[in-house]
């Protein structure tokens, strides 16, 4: 099970949107070097807010090609980096993997995955109507977060488009993705 690496973005300012990069590095404990959201304790503003003490489970956003281009049937124009992802996958069932599968980025760098992201209104005020095709309810009143998944750096390295990425699944019962 593996997929490719389409595009690394990051921000050193805490904006919707990341602008593509030819690589980034991941910092072990940490996240994406010049990233806002790099750091042991948690960076995103609404949680920070509410406990700045909390562990960063975000230090890392991943989002799968594939969902642009169900966006795009939709009449959403996204491209890499729109979202805030800082890495933008393709040929791998990113929402699909359990809590705590771990993936290699390239020749070094490891993710552990933490859970699913929950898109906020920001999402929403970029895009009209761009919330409910990302966050729905399913036919059995389940609620689906399609936004991508989280993670945390447990080995650094530097991460560029068109890097292999590996799946290793964690033993035991696996725990399916919730939101962090």
């Amino acid at each position: 099970m593996g997929g490719t690496v389409t595009a690394v973005s990051r921000s050193a300012e805490h904006h919707f949107t990341k602008p593509n990069e030819e690589s980034i590095r991941l910092l072990a404990g940490l996240g994406v070097e010049g990233d806002a959201h790099l750091g042991v304790t948690v960076q995103h503003r609404s949680r920070v807010a509410q406990d700045p003490t909390q562990p960063n489970l975000r230090q890392v956003h991943l989002i799968h090609a594939e969902l642009f281009d169900e966006l795009r049937t939709a009449g959403y124009d996204i491209a890499p980096g729109d979202l805030g992802e800082n890495v933008t996958t393709r040929q791998l069932d990113l929402l699909g993997l359990p809590v705590g599968a771990r993936l290699r980025l390239g020749a070094e760098a490891v993710v552990e995955i933490t859970g699913l992201r929950n898109p906020c209104l920001q999402i929403e005020h970029f895009r009209t109507g761009l919330l409910k095709e990302v966050v729905f309810r399913d036919e059995a009143g389940e609620l689906i977060r399609r936004a991508g998944i989280m993670g945390i750096v447990l080995s650094e390295g530097e991460v560029h488009p068109g890097d292999p990425i590996e799946v290793e699944l964690p033993e035991g019962p696996h725990r399916p993705l919730e939101r962090v």
